[in-house]
């Protein structure tokens, strides 16, 4: 089944503790259904030294977010996503707020 978010896009959380904020997909874990967004839902990790991070230390990263808690963006307002099949076979994500497309999710047949 394809997802209504993809890496790249510009989405906003609609629900949980980060509702409002929004932020790129920087990262989609299909497996779990979720999505990593850029800049939200930040968590703190202590680091113990290794070779590769000798000082060791706490660092900031993104934790992920269920995909279901997050929307595309189209003029600033979240939207949901429909998926259209055109006259040529191809498949794409359509904004449901204004019809804009959002991507192709599937080339057109031959």
């Amino acid at each position: 089944m394809p997802s209504h978010v993809r890496k790249g896009d510009q989405v906003m959380v609609i629900s949980g503790a980060h509702k409002g904020k929004t932020g790129e997909v920087a990262r989609v874990i299909p497996d779990k259904s979720q999505v990593i967004v850029k800049g939200v839902n930040l968590r703190t990790k202590h680091v113990k030294p290794t070779q590769q991070r000798p000082q060791g230390g706490i660092i900031t990263k993104e934790a992920p977010i269920h995909m279901s808690n997050v929307n595309p963006v189209v003029g600033g307002k979240p939207t949901r996503v429909r998926f259209q099949v055109k006259e040529d076979g191809s498949k794409v994500r359509v904004a449901a707020r204004d019809g804009s497309v959002l991507g192709t999710v599937r080339a057109a047949k031959r």
